[in-house]
């Protein structure tokens, strides 16, 4: 009886777990891409360029890579439930609150606001999965986690472009807040545990505010290239990131274990494979958005349903790739869909003003099958490489890698724009301009998704074996 009991509850705690985080999971990529299709709106109604436009985007990214590894080592520590209790709280009061903007500058500060928030989401949620699921179920829970995040990136811009054209850009942070309040109703009444298997352990402040200057000052600078603001920040990010890592090494109880990366191949390639293919495609959706808008001529609400068609393939493919992870070597699931997306980019270097519609939305699934296959498997050899007290902090460099791979595709998204325009605005003059940073664009993704396979394929033996 007692052991029925016992097996009950496992089953509703699993089951809890799996409801708040995809909930969760849902929240950010589902702005993210409904934002995407909003920014001529908000560009016009703040009368703003291209890079300010960007920077509505970047501002989140900047913010939330900096506080997630911090934020997974102190839910190791004091309760990973906790910190996400409070992230889902903040990130429901600043999506409330960019409702209210009335300039550029407000918008993108209650975005900062929204970055630090789901750093505490992020920086927790895949640990506690990876808690409460064993390994022989723990891809397929990935599985459907990161479905989640699809599904929110498949309705972004069907929902946006929608809401955008009916009730204006800030009717998609209104629609939002309601979602975050029942978030939080399911974490306090359904979700029962704390998972804090470093509790007792010091939290390192110091490491906490090196590790972010040096990786503000990285992402900041490469956003600012070419100019030498750019360079001069960029090489002080890469010298504080040094200092860093030296600092790690000496302490007792470091905000991120350096012998991770020195002594376990799997976790360092994998981080490093999911760092280069967000790079290689997370301005994807920014550089499709405004070729639809502005070169094709499409409304928000046309360009979302266009783009729809990559999430909804990834949202497919996702839980298939993660339960085949939890059988198969998962490295070369993540290599297969490494390689179909970097062939997806390949292809798009040779778009023009002319190129069909058809042509594009077939890329385009391309691109969302070989994401669909990267990213369930990937995570699962992160998460399933480090023992339970690392979890947070594994569950943070996920995240983290997500994150600086978002910045730095939108930074050379950004730099290309100010290359080839300038602060012009966008208009019928300056199309030219804009198709051929586009292309540019393209071409570097490129060469990154080879890098990034050859990154994957590096673990591969390892895993293998394991």
């Amino acid at each position: 009886m007692e052991d029925t009991r016992g097996k009950n509850d496992e089953r509703s705690l699993k089951r809890s777990v799996m409801l708040v985080a995809t909930f969760a999971a849902f929240l950010t990529p589902f702005l993210g891409s409904a934002v995407n299709l909003a920014l001529p709106a908000i560009g016009s109604e703040f009368n703003t360029n291209a890079i300010s436009q960007g920077w509505v985007i970047s501002s989140f990214i900047l913010a939330s890579a900096l506080f997630l590894l911090p934020f997974g080592r102190l839910g190791d520590i004091i309760g990973r439930k906790k910190v996400f209790t409070w992230g889902i709280s903040l990130f429901t009061l600043s999506t409330f609150l960019i409702i209210f903007s009335w300039n550029i500058a407000s918008l993108i500060a209650f975005r900062i606001l929204q970055g630090f928030s789901s750093a505490m989401i992020f920086g927790t949620s895949l640990a506690i999965i990876t808690s409460v699921f064993p390994p022989g179920e723990r891809g397929r829970a990935m599985g459907i986690n990161i479905t989640a995040v699809y599904f929110g990136l498949s309705a972004g811009p069907v929902i946006g472009g929608f809401l955008t054209e009916t009730l204006g850009w800030r009717s998609i942070f209104a629609v939002l807040v309601p979602v975050g309040l029942v978030s939080l109703y399911f974490i306090l009444k359904k979700m029962k545990g704390e998972w804090a298997e470093a509790r007792g352990e010091r939290f390192d402040w110091k490491g906490s505010v090196i590790y972010g200057v040096a990786l503000s000052a990285f992402m900041y600078g490469f956003s600012k290239l070419p100019s030498a603001t750019g360079w001069i920040l960029l090489l002080a990010g890469i010298i504080l990131a040094a200092l860093f890592i030296l600092f790690e090494e000496r302490i007792g109880f470091p905000v991120f274990d350096i012998r991770l990366i020195i002594r376990n191949r799997v976790f360092a390639f994998s981080g490093l494979a999911a760092l280069i293919h967000y790079s290689a495609t997370s301005a994807t959706g920014f550089f499709i958005s405004l070729y639809l808008q502005y070169l094709k001529g499409f409304d928000a609400r046309s360009a979302g349903l266009i783009m729809i068609s990559q999430p909804i393939a990834m949202a497919i493919l996702s839980p298939l790739a993660g339960r085949l992870s939890d059988k198969k070597n998962p490295g070369i699931i993540a290599s297969v869909g490494m390689g179909l997306t970097g062939t997806g980019l390949l292809l798009l270097c040779f778009i023009n003003s002319e190129t069909p519609v058809y042509v594009l939305i077939l890329l385009l699934l391309l691109m969302g099958v070989g994401f669909g296959l990267f990213s369930s498997p990937n995570s699962n050899a992160i998460m399933s490489s480090v023992e339970k007290k690392h979890l947070g902090i594994a569950s943070g460099v996920v995240g983290t890698m997500r994150m600086v791979g978002q910045m730095m595709s939108m930074g050379i998204a950004m730099m290309l724009i100010a290359l080839f325009m300038g602060k012009q605005k966008i208009d019928p003059a300056t199309f030219p301009q804009l198709m051929k940073a586009i292309k540019t664009g393209f071409i570097i993704f490129s060469i990154l998704s080879v890098l990034g396979i050859f990154a994957s394929l590096a673990r591969n033996d390892k895993l293998k074996r394991k």
